[in-house]
């Protein structure tokens, strides 16, 4: 083999190795991807159930249903659809009804959304109630158009 010839293999076999090892990083990272769907997402498309998936949208107004212990269940909406969703633990401080959620999980074969996190969220407009309670004593708290500004 000539100088050229070796370099050149040299070359191929270390592409041949990266290669191998981006193929079995993504591979390994697609196993533990959790895919984002909302209500109408799930309704036009079923997700198998077991598949691991996090579910977005609004908690519908008056869905909350408080049961023993930490059970709790409640629907998530997107305005047109609904997806019930069932979760054992305790509930973020910001979740209440018709704020923004997340939550992950799997449907079980009863259609029963079962998340095992659930994250609330809050818009741009959210303020700490220790903080809004401040600015109402001082008398310079203004209500936004939509409701209070301290989430609840």
């Amino acid at each position: 083999m000539t100088r050229k010839q070796k370099r050149a293999t040299i070359i191929a076999i270390g592409m041949c190795f990266l290669a191998v090892a981006a193929a079995l990083t993504f591979f390994a990272l697609g196993q533990q991807t959790s895919y984002f769907y909302m209500p109408a997402d799930v309704i036009a498309k079923p997700v198998a159930p077991g598949q691991r998936i996090r579910l977005g949208g609004l908690v519908e107004k008056g869905s909350i249903e408080r049961m023993d212990g930490t059970h709790v269940k409640f629907a998530v909406t997107d305005g047109e659809h609904t997806v019930k969703v069932g979760y054992e633990g305790i509930l973020p401080d910001l979740f209440r009804e018709e704020q923004g959620v997340v939550t992950e999980g799997t449907f079980g074969p009863d259609g029963l959304f079962v998340a095992d996190s659930v994250l609330a969220k809050h818009d741009e407009n959210y303020m700490p109630r220790e903080v809004a309670d401040g600015l109402k004593e001082k008398g310079v708290w203004q209500e936004s158009e939509g409701g209070s500004k301290n989430g609840g």
